[in-house]
C-alpha cells in the first residue's frame, strides 16, 4: 500500500454545522473509527459566522476545516434551475432544504478529494430524507468514497450527547433548548417537531420567523414587478439585481406581507408521514410569477407536458437524485421550454395571498384580435363548425354504434364441426 493511499484512510471529511451533533461528530469519529476529521462548513443562506465555526471545529479536534460562502452558487446552480422547473414537491413544497443537500455534498467530496480523505460524514439521523440525499449525492459524484453517519450509529440521546461534548472540552452553548428543529437557507426555512408533530394543531405563531402574521399584515397591498429573461428572474422593481440579491430582498418584502408559510403533511422518502412547516417567502412569489408567465407564452400541450416533467422534477430533487441521468435529461427540456419566457409580471402580496396582477412579454401567445369580443376581432367563427365536426369524429362515432350494437349486428360465430 503506497503512502498517499494510507494517508487518504486516515481521513473522513465533516459536513460540519457547527452544532451540538456535529460537535460531538468529531471525537466520537476520531475515537470510534480511528480517523482525523476534516470539516467542511458551506454558507448557503443560514445564519453562521463562518469565521467562528472554524475556530469550533478546531477546538473540537478537527485537523483541518474548510468554509465557503456559497450563496451566489447555490442560488444559480440549484435554485435557478429549480425555480425554471417549477419544482414544488406533492405541489406544495419548494425543495428549498433538499436543494442545499447536493451543493454541500459537492463541496463535501471537493475536501475529500483535496486531503486525500476515504470518508465523507454528516449529522443526519436514520429516520429522515438528509442522509438520504447526502449519501446518494457523495454516491454519484464520487462512488470511490465511504460515507459514514454517526448519528446511525450512536445511541445517545441529546443530554447524552451534551455529556459527551462537555467530557471531550468540547463548547456548547448554554441556551434552553428550542421544540423545534429548523434549517434555513436563501430558498426557504423549515420547522419540524414540538407541538408540530399533531398535525390537528394549528402552527403557532412562535414558530415563525421570516413572515409576519397576515393578521397583522399591513392593511395596503404591496404590488413588486419581476422581470424574466429566458426563465430567469433578472430585476425586482426596475432594479437588476444577482439572482442572490433579488431572493434576498423579496424574502423580506414578501415575508413583510405574511407570503410563504406553508403547513405540509409530507411523504417521506423512507416512508414516513411527517408534518413540515415551511417558509418560503421569495420562492412563494417567484413560482407563482413564472407559471403566469409560462401560461402566457408556452402552448397548451407544451405547458401539460411540462407540468408532468415539474412533479417528477420535484421528486427527483427531493429523493436525493440531483445528480442523476434523469435529472440531466429534464434539464435538458425544461431549458428548452425557457427560450422565451421573457417579460414582466406583477405581483400583488395581501395579507399572506401572493397573486398575479398583470403580465406581459413579447412572446405573449394572448393576442387581442383573436381574444376579443369586440371590435376588431379576427376570429373567423365560421371555420368553428369544421373543427368542431373533425375534433368529435371519434367521440360521434363512438356513441353511434352505442353499446349494444357488436351483440346487434355482429354474426353468430360459426362452431367448427368435425368432418367423418
Amino acid at each position: 500500500m503506497n503512502e498517499a493511499l494510507a494517508v487518504a484512510r486516515q481521513k473522513v471529511v465533516l459536513a460540519y454545522s457547527g452544532g451540538l451533533d456535529t460537535s460531538v461528530a468529531i471525537p466520537w469519529l476520531r475515537e470510534t473509527k480511528n480517523l482525523d476529521v476534516v470539516t467542511v462548513t458551506v454558507d448557503v443562506g443560514q445564519p453562521v459566522d463562518l469565521d467562528g465555526v472554524r475556530a469550533k471545529a478546531a477546538e473540537s479536534g478537527a485537523v483541518a476545516s474548510y468554509v465557503a460562502d456559497a450563496r451566489r452558487e447555490f442560488a444559480e446552480e440549484f435554485v435557478l434551475p429549480a425555480l425554471r422547473a417549477n419544482a414544488l414537491y406533492e405541489g406544495v413544497y419548494p425543495v428549498s432544504t433538499a436543494l442545499a443537500r447536493p451543493l454541500i455534498a459537492r463541496h463535501l467530496v471537493a475536501a475529500a478529494r483535496r486531503e486525500h480523505a476515504a470518508y465523507v460524514a454528516h449529522g443526519c439521523t436514520g429516520k429522515g430524507n438528509d442522509q438520504v440525499r447526502f449519501d446518494l449525492s457523495t454516491t454519484s459524484l464520487a462512488p470511490e468514497l465511504g460515507v459514514i453517519a454517526p448519528a446511525r450509529e450512536w445511541k445517545m440521546n441529546r443530554d447524552e450527547e451534551v455529556a459527551y461534548a462537555a467530557a471531550h472540552g468540547i463548547p456548547v452553548a448554554a441556551t434552553r433548548a428550542s421544540p423545534y428543529s429548523t434549517d434555513e437557507n436563501l430558498w426557504g426555512r423549515s420547522i419540524e417537531c414540538g407541538i408540530l408533530e399533531d398535525p390537528a394543531v394549528e402552527p403557532p405563531e412562535e414558530v415563525y420567523a421570516w413572515t409576519r402574521s397576515p393578521l397583522e399584515a399591513p392593511e395596503t397591498p404591496a404590488y413588486v414587478r419581476l422581470e424574466f429573461e429566458a426563465g430567469n428572474p433578472v430585476a425586482l422593481d426596475g432594479v437588476r439585481l444577482p439572482f442572490v440579491d433579488l431572493i434576498a430582498r423579496l424574502n423580506r418584502v414578501a415575508g413583510e406581507h405574511g407570503v410563504g408559510r406553508i403547513d405540509h403533511l409530507e411523504s417521506r422518502v423512507v416512508g414516513i408521514k411527517s408534518r413540515e412547516v415551511y417558509e418560503c417567502p421569495a420562492a412563494t412569489v417567484l413560482v407563482k410569477a413564472h407559471q403566469g408567465l409560462e401560461a402566457l407564452i408556452l402552448p397548451r400541450d407544451v405547458l401539460e407536458f411540462k407540468r408532468s416533467v415539474e412533479l417528477r422534477y420535484a421528486s427527483l430533487i427531493y429523493d436525493g437524485l440531483w445528480f442523476s441521468p434523469l435529472k440531466a435529461a429534464l434539464d435538458a427540456f425544461v431549458t428548452s421550454t425557457q427560450e422565451r419566457i421573457s417579460g414582466e409580471v406583477s405581483m400583488k402580496l395581501y395579507k399572506g395571498s401572493a397573486q398575479i396582477a398583470g403580465r406581459r412579454s413579447p412572446y405573449s401567445l394572448y393576442q387581442a384580435g383573436l381574444a376579443t369580443y369586440s371590435s376588431g376581432d379576427r376570429f373567423r367563427p365560421e371555420m368553428a363548425e369544421g373543427f368542431i365536426y373533425v375534433w368529435g369524429l371519434p367521440a360521434r362515432t363512438w356513441a353511434a354504434i352505442g353499446p349494444d350494437a357488436a351483440g346487434a349486428e355482429a354474426p353468430k360465430p360459426r362452431v367448427a364441426r368435425p368432418h367423418h
